[in-house]
C-alpha cells in the first residue's frame, strides 16, 4: 500500500485547499518553523480515525478547524482525503 495523494482544507492552518502528491521515492516536507509541516502529520492521522484532539496537538475539537486570522474569516469545517494505491 503507497499514499499516492493528501488533499487538506480548512483543517487547523490550512484554509485554502491545497493537494499534495506522493510520487515514487523519498518525499520531504521542509519549511520553516510555524509553516504547517506537522499539521500535515495530524491531516493523515485524522483522516485514518484519530479522534482524540489531544493526540493531534490540540485541546478541544474546534482546534483542528482553521481558526481565522487577520486576514482570513474563520472556517466552519475541515476536510481531509486521502489516496491510498494498494500495490
Amino acid at each position: 500500500m503507497r499514499l499516492k495523494k493528501l488533499i487538506i482544507h480548512g483543517f487547523k492552518s490550512f484554509a485554502d485547499k491545497i493537494e499534495v502528491e506522493f510520487d515514487h521515492g523519498v518525499t520531504a516536507v521542509v519549511g520553516p518553523n510555524g509553516s504547517g509541516k506537522s499539521n500535515i502529520t495530524d491531516a493523515i492521522r485524522w483522516v485514518l480515525g484519530e479522534n482524540n484532539v489531544r493526540n493531534l496537538r490540540g485541546t478541544k475539537t474546534e482546534d483542528i478547524i482553521f481558526a481565522g486570522s487577520a486576514e482570513r474569516r474563520a472556517l466552519g469545517g475541515a476536510e481531509v482525503s486521502l489516496t491510498l494505491l494498494n500495490q
